[in-house]
């Protein structure tokens, strides 16, 4: 097994496309762990350079810290040679920080720190669950700016001075000046990751702002398409990246923004209509109707590069 420092950690994330896989299911609402291992073995074939097992894709806010840690698990069985599987952490500080170590005990390369749980908070809040989580691991961390975990430029450049295993900021609010600044100051100090919903929306632009990759749910069961998708943002290839996003992402978010929750519904959608399905999601995420599954299985059908079962 690889082992890679904060730094490795960070250049290996920056230089391809990031696996966010779903959390397979049974139709009880079980963790199907053999579907999922046999799902990473499949994108296992493609290039991705991180693989974040149990992410906002993967239905962290639906599982039981032993699951976290089942899943965790699975992906380290199943990592392949030189690409990093980061592990979660998020809800309260002390729940965070006993994810972080059992990440680190369960072998893998670095840890995602997600939101904090609920409550509203200041920056010195913010300041104090980051350090909390950075201390209990050797192992790079990555924060997730979204939802009520909003840095300023200020906090997070103090953050990065104090903590050499902070290295990583992924953007899920849409704050070009929060990035720009941080670039700005920072530069390569930090892998910049772009972590809206549907990542590839905006992939083009965030890379001029220095996000030289980003987290694809559309990967899990189109990853040829999104590795293609890509190669073209990195050539800034704009004609392609744009036809890919008329031709398909644009009435895909059509789908998706129908109801709260279908960014991660519609992912397990796409593996179903790939006939590679990873069950249901779980409550309180809602499942796609039949009639938007045919409408996105139409829209799959009718795109180059997506290969399907049958």
């Amino acid at each position: 097994m690889t082992t890679f420092s904060p730094t490795q950690l960070r250049d290996t994330l920056g230089s391809g496309l990031l696996c966010f896989p779903v959390t397979h299911m049974t139709a009880e609402l079980t963790f199907d762990e053999p579907a999922f291992r046999s799902h990473l073995r499949w994108l296992a074939a493609y290039d991705a350079r991180g693989v974040f097992p149990a992410g906002g894709t993967g239905e962290f806010f639906c599982h039981t810290l032993t699951e976290v840690g089942q899943v965790v698990r699975a992906a380290v069985a199943e990592a392949k040679p030189g690409v990093p599987v980061v592990a979660p952490a998020g809800y309260g500080t002390s729940l965070a920080v006993e994810m972080a170590r059992d990440g680190e005990r369960a072998g893998a390369d670095g840890i995602f720190l997600l939101p904090p749980y609920l409550t509203e908070l200041d920056q010195e809040g913010l300041k104090e669950h980051v350090r909390a989580v950075c201390r209990a691991t050797s192992l790079g961390v990555i924060v997730y700016h979204r939802a009520n975990a909003r840095f300023t430029p200020r906090t997070f450049i103090e953050l990065t001075e104090e903590l050499p295993n902070l290295i990583g900021f992924k953007d899920g609010i849409g704050d070009v000046d929060v990035i720009a600044h941080l670039y700005a100051v920072l530069g390569p100090r930090l892998v910049y990751v772009g972590g809206l919903p549907t990542a590839e929306t905006y992939a083009l632009p965030y890379l001029e702002l220095g996000a030289t990759t980003y987290s694809s749910a559309i990967f899990n069961f189109a990853p040829q398409w999104a590795s293609d998708f890509y190669t073209s943002v990195v050539k800034r290839d704009r004609d392609d990246v744009y036809a890919r996003i008329r031709d398909f992402v644009l009435p895909y978010l059509d789908i998706r923004n129908r109801r709260s929750g279908y960014a991660v519904s519609i992912v397990k959608a796409g593996m179903t209509a790939v006939g590679r399905s990873a069950g249901p999601v779980r409550p309180p995420l809602s499942d796609l109707t039949p009639a938007e599954l045919a409408e996105l299985t139409e829209l799959i059908a009718a795109t180059d590069s997506i290969e399907r079962v049958g």
